[in-house]
């Protein structure tokens, strides 16, 4: 299983960036960085709630209402412009993973990507529902049911990062964001590194993600 960001580098998507740059008027580049840093934290934080059998269970009934039919029909998703309902789901996904500190992420993948947060905004609410349709699409392509599947469809997709050939400036800086003090933990990392927070465990952003779809 290739890695997202072997995905966001192959033919689709390639067809995903320019499609969403153009939908939200954005430069096909910045785009092409705030979806290399954006898309990997999310799924890391989705991977992270998938440990608990709640969790799990709350994300594959999220992901069984997105079973990857987006994913088959880009040209019509992009070509009249997005409709405001994929950017309302896109929203409320973004909401769930987030919480009160979506302004704040956004605001510091701006900063390094060379947009406004305003324009990550747009960004991710387009490309959010995309993420779970190619998901979703994994999901039932593999059958997967239970926490194990889930996690290995997550782990497939995350694990191919790490194995991508070139080494750009916004892998660095996803790599230390991720991860940056070595103990498998991306939650405490993100509120640390990306908020400017010091709190671990459940305080910060780990607590919010700490319910990501689980109720």
């Amino acid at each position: 299983m290739s890695g997202i960001l072997d995905l966001l580098g192959s033919d689709l998507g390639k067809t995903i960036i320019s499609g969403v740059a153009g939908s939200t008027g954005n430069d096909t580049s910045k785009t092409g960085s705030v979806l290399t840093m954006a898309l990997p934290v999310l799924m890391k934080a989705m991977e992270r709630n998938a440990s608990t059998p709640e969790g799990a269970q709350g994300l594959l009934g999220a992901l069984n209402k997105h079973q990857g039919g987006i994913l088959d029909n880009l040209g019509g998703l992009f070509g009249g412009g997005v409709d405001e309902s994929v950017t309302n789901d896109g929203g409320k996904i973004l909401g769930h993973i987030l919480g009160s500190n979506q302004g704040n992420v956004e605001k510091v993948i701006g900063q390094k990507s060379g947009l406004d947060a305003g324009g990550v905004a747009n960004i991710l609410k387009t490309a959010a529902p995309i993420l779970m349709g190619l998901l979703g699409k994994q999901t039932s392509q593999n059958n997967v049911s239970d926490q194990s599947g889930l996690m290995g469809v997550l782990g497939g997709l995350l694990g191919g990062a790490s194995q991508a050939g070139a080494v750009t400036k916004e892998q660095t800086f996803l790599e230390k964001m991720l991860d940056s003090d070595g103990d498998g933990s991306v939650i405490d990392d993100v509120a640390g590194l990306v908020l400017g927070q010091a709190t671990k465990g459940k305080g910060g952003l780990g607590g919010l993600l700490g319910g990501l779809f689980g109720k």
